[in-house]
């Protein structure tokens, strides 16, 4: 894409809303703007960096057997007063009637449509086990949106809800997806800590929520430094194998780490050698909840067994805050010039910036390296504007590509480009067949 054609309404100065840092670089980068409290259109720079999140959630939760279908955002009050979570959902929850006077809402999470839409499809044990997930906008009506996107009322997320027979096969798939997330987050270039939670209006007596670190997250963190050097990524895992995605989660779930709800300072103690223990903050990203019977018992979600009659079947749900985690990267990941996106998840893989784009020879060389990027199957941004060098650079650290591939009529001369790390700063110069070969892996 050249800059000259691609919209990035970028901005000089923080708006006053702005309270964190997320919040600010996202508007000073051009990624969003805000429609009303709480609720943002996602603009190219941002859509971008969401879908390419939401594309990685998407690998790991089918990776892990779920599979993927796409609810309504708008559901009927019936079935939530049958939950009996009508009522006691509260405030945030958003009621509206249609032109028939049908109550209706407009969905907080989906736990109660799943669990009518698998009532209606399911019959036998021998359909068991089921992974089902959706990627899906959702609405709760916070009483003071704040944050940007780290608190907005409408939010994209993926929500997933596992189905079996008893509470030993939901445990079996609650490890499966308790390990996908652990993937899933050291994807996206995140130190992602599990950490017992409760359960909160869901329901149910088992669940975990996923922390990462940062230092303006809005929870107190302590745990086993252990976690912070764990490779999550260095093996492969066979979801088949029940005992090896267990050991997974033992090893990770038999460490100290809690946030300061459930803290216990004289158990982190003891459980942890002084030299090891963390203390920081974090930012949820990821919930998990295993809640057994709570949904299917009331909305006839049952499967018939073999001379024994129907049992009602044993569930629980999964919850990644897709558009959430976009704020939470950039709490974790950026320096006093901008963003410093993960290589996983950047908008576009590298910056070309040609510093002179009236100098026939930066332009000559500009278009090549362009095409050259292109053909090796990158993502490239062409900065081709006419725009002094000093703003082009700014424009480029705010955005946080993580390379910057810079050509000037000095440096062109003399056989060399610039080529910088925007995560470490790092600059090198080199010829320019050198610069795109390192680029390229060529």
């Amino acid at each position: 894409m050249r800059r000259s054609a691609f919209f990035l309404p970028t901005l000089r100065e923080t708006p006053k809303e702005a309270e964190i840092v997320s919040h600010r670089l996202m508007l000073r980068a051009g990624m969003v703007r805000q429609a009303s409290a709480g609720i943002y259109s996602w603009l190219p720079l941002g859509f971008r960096v969401l879908k390419r999140i939401e594309q990685i959630v998407r690998e790991e939760e089918d990776r892990a057997g779920a599979q993927e279908l796409l609810m309504p955002t708008i559901q009927a009050a019936d079935l939530w007063k049958q939950s009996g979570r009508y009522e006691a959902y509260g405030p945030e929850m958003l009621r509206i009637q249609d032109r028939h006077e049908r109550e209706m809402l407009y969905g907080p999470t989906n736990e109660e449509l799943i669990t009518e839409i698998f009532a209606h499809s399911v019959k036998s044990y021998r359909d068991l086990p089921r992974l089902l997930y959706h990627i899906q906008w959702k609405f709760r009506d916070e009483v003071r949106p704040r944050f940007g996107v780290m608190r907005g009322r409408e939010f994209l997320m993926k929500d997933a809800y596992s189905f079996d027979l008893d509470y030993e096969g939901a445990r079996r798939s609650y490890n499966k997806f308790f390990v996908a997330y652990l993937r899933t987050f050291a994807r996206l270039g995140l130190k992602a800590i599990p950490m017992e939670a409760d359960t909160g209006p869901i329901g149910g007596n088992l669940s975990h929520e996923f922390i990462i670190l940062a230092e303006t997250g809005e929870s107190e963190v302590f745990c086993d430094q252990e976690f912070l050097d764990a490779d999550v990524l260095g093996s492969a895992i066979d979801y088949t194998d029940d005992a090896a995605v267990a050991g997974v989660v033992e090893r990770f779930t038999s460490l100290y780490a809690r946030t300061d709800e459930k803290h216990d300072a004289e158990a982190f103690a003891a459980a942890v050698p002084e030299d090891r223990r963390y203390e920081g903050r974090g930012i949820e990203v990821g919930h998990i909840f295993y809640f057994g019977t709570k949904y299917s018992a009331p909305l006839g979600a049952k499967v018939a067994l073999p001379e024994a009659g129907e049992t009602a079947v044993h569930m629980g749900s999964y919850g990644v805050g897709v558009s959430r985690l976009v704020g939470a990267i950039i709490e974790a990941s950026h320096d006093e010039a901008g963003i410093v996106w993960p290589d996983s998840v950047a908008p576009f893989d590298v910056a070309l910036v040609n510093l002179k784009a009236a100098d026939a020879d930066c332009a000559r060389a500009c278009d090549a390296a362009y095409e050259k990027l292109q053909a090796a199957g990158l993502d490239p941004l062409y900065e081709d504007t006419d725009e002094r060098a000093g703003a082009k650079f700014a424009e480029m650290d705010l955005i946080g590509l993580p390379w910057q591939l810079i050509v000037g009529p000095r440096g062109l001369a003399g056989g060399v480009v610039e080529l910088k790390r925007r995560a470490t700063g790092e600059r090198q110069e080199v010829s320019l067949d050198s610069a795109l070969a390192r680029l390229t892996g060529g």
